[in-house]
């Protein structure tokens, strides 16, 4: 967890962003050093540990500019519990729907998956064995010896004793050609019944008027079906997924959940990030001069995320977690509401404040040609399924670029998002056609005179496209 070599510095944290994400330069370094003070808080030798808190960080940009990209993304490089949710989704306590803290006990069940993970990779070998003595014993049970040795009529001593003498001998011997068989995966596709634990079914439906939200009655079905005893039910599958299935159960077995929880708690508390989308959504700036309705309800949500965010004690499934030290990246559109509509208290608690800009014609280039994921390479892979070579002309990604951003520019500015629709108007006729009328090893190359020619009637119709679903 404190390990220099398992974390990365600001800059390297940079330059692994820049490989999903195109500019947002600021964003990027603002980030880059929260995560980094992870690692430098938890290398503080001193009392002063538990005093340093995380700079928690509020996103200000349109939408499709890579806020939540740039989130998600940074959880994956600290391999941290991660959680998004929607700050709209939340209602005031008291009121049908989700509290504030459930977003807490999300990242602790992501928290608990992540740790699962890292102790199935420390059992897996001794998993493996198990589960190859499990199917070997089910292709070839072993014979139960009963205190003496029975001569094997069908086979015939030699004087080199080459050949088994008993049948408990010839057993083993053929249990070992399978053996081997197994791990070769020669028998990958052979049938044998095995023991499959079917966990009990609580059954719990939901009484009266929604006086429980969803997760809340995952986990008491959890907890009921836990009572329960569990029932063996025999399946017939192939070696194959019969080894998927029993990895996951001896793995569990041999996994001390009690230390899972408590190590689970402990990255949660220290490495979690939650991420609270559409924060503007709950700004209301009527209710300062007296408003009410949805303004008032808006205002009581963000009183009950405050606690939550400045640190407070949640109780989850796993245990108590405090929230002191997980980072909390809330972004927001902010088109209508401003910043300043949210309530003091909670804007104080967002010290960082970060506008992300607009995405241009440039960046529109870049994100078709350099990211790893970019749009052109997926559709390339796409066709490639097919035995189809797709290419894309440098001047045909500068016309899609420009095509985009003027969309942007003329109708409604929904950011990268818009690539989306541009590329699929693009290359639907394409993608209609192969492999009917475009066989395999066929070469599509893109030009711009191809995208003028089939983009034309987007940008000729924006007036209609405001009626247009």
């Amino acid at each position: 967890m404190i390990d220099q070599k398992t974390y990365f510095t600001p800059k390297q944290i940079v330059e692994e962003l820049d490989k999903y994400i195109i500019g947002q330069k600021d964003a990027k370094r603002n980030v880059a050093i929260a995560l980094r003070n992870r690692w430098r808080r938890m290398n503080v030798k001193t009392d002063m540990q538990g005093e340093i808190v995380p700079n928690n960080i509020l996103m200000i940009g349109a939408t499709g500019v890579g806020k939540t990209e740039i989130a998600r993304r940074l959880a994956k490089i600290a391999n941290a519990p991660f959680t998004k949710v929607e700050a709209s989704k939340f209602t005031e306590v008291g009121y049908v729907g989700r509290d504030v803290e459930s977003m807490v006990r999300d990242l602790v069940e992501q928290s608990v998956n992540l740790v699962k993970e890292e102790k199935k990779e420390e059992v897996k070998v001794k998993a493996e064995q198990i589960v190859e003595d499990i199917i070997l014993d089910a292709l070839i049970p072993p014979l139960k010896s009963n205190g003496f040795s029975q001569k094997n009529p069908a086979s015939t001593s030699t004087p080199t004793g080459e050949l088994p003498q008993t049948e408990q001998e010839l057993n083993e011997k053929t249990r070992e050609r399978f053996r081997e068989k197994i791990r070769n995966g020669e028998m990958e596709d052979r049938k044998i019944e095995i023991n499959v634990q079917k966990p009990a079914n609580a059954g719990v439906g939901m009484i009266g008027g929604g006086m429980m939200d969803e997760s809340s009655m995952i986990n008491l079905q959890e907890m009921i079906s836990g009572m329960m005893p569990k029932k063996n039910k025999k399946r017939k599958v192939t070696i194959a997924e019969a080894r998927k299935i029993l990895m996951e159960e001896e793995s569990a077995k041999l996994i001390d959940m009690d230390e899972v929880k408590d190590l689970a708690i402990k990255k949660a508390e220290n490495t979690g990030i939650i991420f609270i989308d559409e924060i503007d959504k709950i700004a209301g700036g009527s209710s300062k001069k007296g408003g009410s309705g949805p303004d008032v309800s808006r205002e009581g949500v963000q009183r009950d995320l405050l606690p939550v965010v400045e640190g407070s004690t949640v109780n989850t499934k796993y245990g108590l977690m405090r929230t002191d030290h997980v980072l909390f990246i809330a972004a927001g559109a902010f088109h209508i509401a401003k910043p300043s509509d949210l309530i003091p208290e909670l804007q104080g608690r967002f010290p960082i404040r970060v506008e992300l800009d607009n995405l241009t014609k440039e960046d529109f280039y870049h994100i078709l040609k350099e990211p790893k994921n970019a749009l052109t390479k997926q559709y390339e892979a796409l066709l490639a399924s097919e035995d189809v070579e797709l290419s894309f002309q440098q001047d045909a990604l500068e016309e899609i670029a420009e095509t985009a951003f003027h969309i942007n520019t003329e109708v409604e500015n929904i950011g990268a998002r818009r690539l989306h629709t541009v590329m699929s108007q693009l290359l639907n006729e394409f993608l209609f056609d192969v492999p009917d009328k475009i066989g395999p090893n066929a070469k599509i190359i893109v030009t711009r005179e191809m995208v003028k020619d089939k983009l034309s009637g987007l940008v000729k119709n924006k007036d209609l496209s405001e009626y247009i679903l």
